[in-house]
C-alpha cells in the first residue's frame, strides 16, 4: 500500500509539491538541469540498479528482488506515488550501469573515492567492514590478514566491487579466484575448493545461516570500516534532498534496523 501523502516528512512534502508545480507548467530548463525527481514523477517508475546476488540487502530468486534495500527503495518509490522498474547490475559493471539506466542505485553499495567521481551517495544506511568467512573448523586458521595472505591459501572473491579490490590489497601472496558471482561462492567454500573469502560482515552473518558449516570471523571487529550507501545523481540537490530525508526517517524510525534484523537475527 502506497503512504499518503500527508504521512510524508515536510521536506519530501516541498518537494513533491514543487515537483507537480513543475510538471503542470511544463519544462523551463535544459535537459541538464531538470532534477531527476522531475522525470521519475513523470515516468512514474523509479528505475533502481541492483545486483541482487548481495544479502541481505538484494537478492534475486526466480526473477524476483527481495532483501533489505529490496524492501527500502520499494517504500522509496511508494513514497514518491511512483513503481520501482529493478534494472540488474553486476560489481563490475555497476557504476556503468547506473549513469545510463538508473536513478538510483542500492544493495550494499560501499561509499568509494572512486563511485564519488561520478555520481553522490546518500546519507549512510549502515557502517560495515572486511571480515573472514571459512569453515567451522578452520576458524583459528584463517582469522588475520597475515594468516590468509600465504602461498598455500586459496582465497576466493567475487569479480569486482570492493570485495575484489581489498583481496588484491592485502592478499598478494594468497592463491587468489575470482568467482563470477556472489551467490555461489560460499558452496566453493563448502566443497573445500577455497579456503577463505573476505566480504562484508552482515553478509558474513546471513550466510552462516544459510550454510550452517560455514563460520564468519570477529563479525564486530572486521580488518575495516566502511559505509554502505545508496548511489545517486551527481549534484541533484532536490532528488538527493528527497532520498536523504525519507532515509533519515526511515533509520529514525527503526524501519531500516528491523528489516535487517529480520535477515541476520
Amino acid at each position: 500500500m502506497r503512504r499518503p501523502l500527508l504521512h510524508l516528512p515536510l521536506a519530501v512534502l516541498f518537494a513533491v509539491s514543487w515537483l507537480v508545480a513543475a510538471a503542470r507548467t511544463g519544462p523551463v530548463a535544459t535537459a541538464q538541469e531538470v532534477s531527476r525527481l522531475v522525470t521519475v514523477q513523470q515516468s512514474g517508475v523509479l528505475r533502481v540498479c541492483t545486483t541482487g546476488d548481495y544479502p541481505p540487502y538484494t537478492l534475486r530468486e526466480d526473477d524476483a528482488y527481495r532483501g533489505v534495500d529490496i524492501t527500502l527503495a520499494s517504500d522509496l518509490a511508494a513514497t514518491l506515488h511512483v513503481v520501482p522498474q529493478w534494472i540488474p547490475t553486476t560489481w563490475s559493471t555497476l557504476t556503468d550501469d547506473f549513469l545510463a539506466q538508473c536513478d538510483i542505485a542500492v544493495g550494499g553499495i560501499s561509499d568509494t573515492t572512486a563511485r564519488r567521481q561520478v555520481a553522490d551517495f546518500s546519507i549512510p544506511t549502515s557502517i560495515d567492514g572486511k571480515t573472514p568467512v571459512t569453515r567451522r573448523a578452520d576458524a583459528d586458521t584463517y582469522a588475520t590478514i597475515d594468516q590468509i595472505n600465504r602461498p598455500e591459501v586459496r582465497v576466493i572473491v567475487n569479480r569486482g566491487g570492493t570485495n575484489e579490490a581489498f583481496a588484491r590489497t592485502n592478499f598478494p601472496e594468497a592463491q587468489l579466484t575470482i568467482w563470477p558471482d556472489n551467490l555461489t561462492i560460499y558452496d566453493q567454500l563448502e566443497q573445500h575448493r577455497a579456503d577463505v573469502f573476505v566480504t562484508d560482515s552482515v553478509e558474513g552473518r546471513y550466510r552462516q545461516r544459510t550454510h550452517p558449516t560455514l563460520q564468519v570471523l570477529h563479525p564486530d571487529t572486521p580488518f575495516d570500516s566502511a559505509a554502505k550507501a545508496y548511489l545517486l545523481p551527481k549534484g541533484d540537490v532536490l532528488f538527493n534532498t528527497v532520498v536523504n530525508t525519507w532515509l533519515e526517517s526511515a533509520i529514525r524510525s527503526g524501519r531500516a534496523d528491523q528489516l535487517l534484523a529480520d535477515w541476520i537475527g
